[in-house]
């Protein structure tokens, strides 16, 4: 018969560049102020998420799928436990310029955690925002560290506008941030090792200064120019009440762009677990004889077993799986 899909409620950040968007727009329902992040499918100790329907109802996603650990799948990776962190993150201000490690640092230094290689889609981008996306040119390691003592760093950084629909991927030894008035989904490795190399003297509720990771940081930093990103021709491929293209498949993860139009319908394969992310407009999901309203800001988990399920309506989700 399969298995039933189930909502979730995310875990909530209140980072301090954080602003009031993902409640106003996405249907956030929480008194955290400012909101920086919703970690909407994420088994990470430090924010989980709840199921919020079905029989798991209250309990969290890690303790469903320790008692059913067929619901991640069959891919290569499932005997690890569930191997992503789905967010949703407004940036009213910049963030830090930052790097994350890769899966062998993070093993060595950070008591055996994942590393961090990221994805962003960018769902609202303001007039000229940008990101920080590596180095403008070929840096060493000394000129890096001089120019973070004496607050310069951002003289070496490359810069590159963004509009709504951009895709990006961060690797991991990248310097980045999410630039001021940029909305992004980042599905990445379930992972929350973050190495601040410059946070702008910015200090926190309490007036303390964030900290800084600056040693580490150094010794994973990619000191060589960066490409600017292309954006590549993208497909869209038609079915039955729904048009999907494919925005990035990689060692990780893949996902996909979902646009329902009418009545659709999916099932997973038994390879692999489903998170849709509703991004636009609003449908119903049936499952059986059972319906639930999906709106803009909804996460739903669909478990490597699952029945048939049924969408109606118009609505924007980003389909990503193992």
């Amino acid at each position: 018969m399969g298995t039933l899909p189930f909502l979730l409620t995310p875990a909530y950040k209140d980072y301090l560049w954080g602003g009031e968007r993902l409640k106003s727009e996405y249907n956030k329902d929480t008194g955290i102020s400012p909101l920086a992040e919703s970690w909407e499918c994420s088994v990470h100790k430090d924010g989980q998420s709840i199921v919020a329907s079905g029989e798991f109802e209250g309990k969290t996603l890690s303790e469903v799928l320790r008692e059913h650990p067929e619901y991640i799948g069959t891919h290569p990776d499932s005997q690890m436990g569930f191997p992503l962190l789905v967010k949703l993150i407004d940036a009213k201000e910049d963030l830090s310029i930052q790097v994350h490690p890769d899966d062998e640092y993070a093993r060595e230094h950070e008591n055996g955690e994942y590393g961090k290689f990221e994805m962003w889609y960018v769902l609202e981008a303001e007039k000229d925002a940008q990101i920080v996306y590596g180095f403008s040119h070929d840096c060493t390691k000394e000129q890096v560290e001089k120019s973070i003592a004496n607050g310069t760093i951002t003289r070496h950084l490359q810069k590159v506008k963004v509009r709504k629909g951009d895709v990006f991927f961060v690797s991991p030894g990248t310097v980045h941030a999410i630039g001021k008035g940029i909305i992004v989904a980042e599905i990445q490795e379930s992972s929350d090792l973050t190495y601040r190399l410059f946070d702008y003297n910015r200090a926190d509720k309490k007036g303390y200064k964030r900290e800084l990771h600056i040693d580490k940081a150094l010794d994973i930093l990619d000191y060589n120019k960066k490409t600017e990103p292309k954006r590549p021709l993208r497909v869209l491929k038609y079915s039955n009440g729904c048009a999907m293209e494919t925005l990035a498949r990689c060692q990780y993860f893949e996902v996909h762009r979902e646009l329902v139009n009418g009545e659709y319908s999916l099932q997973s394969d038994g390879y692999s677990f489903r998170v849709l992310l509703c991004t636009e407009g609003g449908s119903k999901m049936k499952v059986f004889d059972d319906t639930i309203d999906i709106e803009k800001g909804n996460c739903i988990f669909i478990p490597a077993n699952s029945c048939e399920i049924k969408f109606s309506g118009k609505a924007e989700f980003l389909d990503i799986r193992a």
